[in-house]
């Protein structure tokens, strides 16, 4: 069985839940993006069934699977990033394959960025956080979640979509060569940066 797969089942176990189908195509779709080397991807999916969720279980088992692996997240505001990484760092707490992930110093386990125990030598942190607007230069990411970067906040006129693809755009600087990039979330607009032809 695909291992990430068992990793949402484990959490699930955890938490006293089954694992319905539609998480399962969500993990095999990530799984797939992920393993490519280089992969970009786009999950939508009807409204409260779970993205971000799901997502942040995938984070936290590439982790426990890569412990090297240097993961950005990015949404419209820098609150709802740190909810994804809070929703991480809880996982990584609790699952039980992650025991020994856990750094005994924890000097970076906070609300916007968490290193877990990993190989010496890597500058940044496992996983960090930013909002839409926020300093993004001179970081490096293996995996960038953008999770709901486009609301009616940054969508809602023409200026303001332009400037959240220009400010999308900066992301090819920031993943390493064969990274993946991963969009969560659901169109606001017509023109929506969600739309591919």
């Amino acid at each position: 069985m695909n291992q990430y797969i068992s990793f949402l089942e484990g959490w699930n176990s955890v938490l006293g839940l089954s694992t319905p189908p539609h998480h399962r195509k969500m993990t095999e779709f990530l799984t797939n993006l992920f393993e490519s080397d280089g992969g970009r991807g786009l999950l939508m999916a009807f409204r409260h069934s779970g993205k971000s969720t799901i997502v942040g279980i995938f984070a936290a088992c590439v982790l426990y699977l890569h412990p090297q692996t240097r993961i950005l997240i990015l949404s419209a505001e820098s609150k709802q990033a740190s909810r994804m990484v809070m929703h991480i760092r809880h996982i990584l707490e609790n699952h039980p394959w992650c025991t020994e992930m856990i750094p005994k110093n924890k000097r970076e386990w906070s609300e916007n960025k968490i290193t877990i125990n990993r190989p010496v030598g890597i500058r940044e942190p496992s996983v960090v956080c930013q909002g839409i607007s926020g300093n993004i230069t001179g970081m490096r990411a293996d995996l960038i979640i953008c999770d709901d970067v486009e609301v009616p906040n940054t969508c809602n006129t023409a200026r303001k979509r332009q400037a959240l693809r220009e400010r999308l755009r900066e992301l090819d600087f920031i993943l390493s060569p064969t990274g993946t990039m991963i969009y969560i979330g659901t169109p606001h607009t017509m023109n929506s940066i969600y739309c591919v032809a």
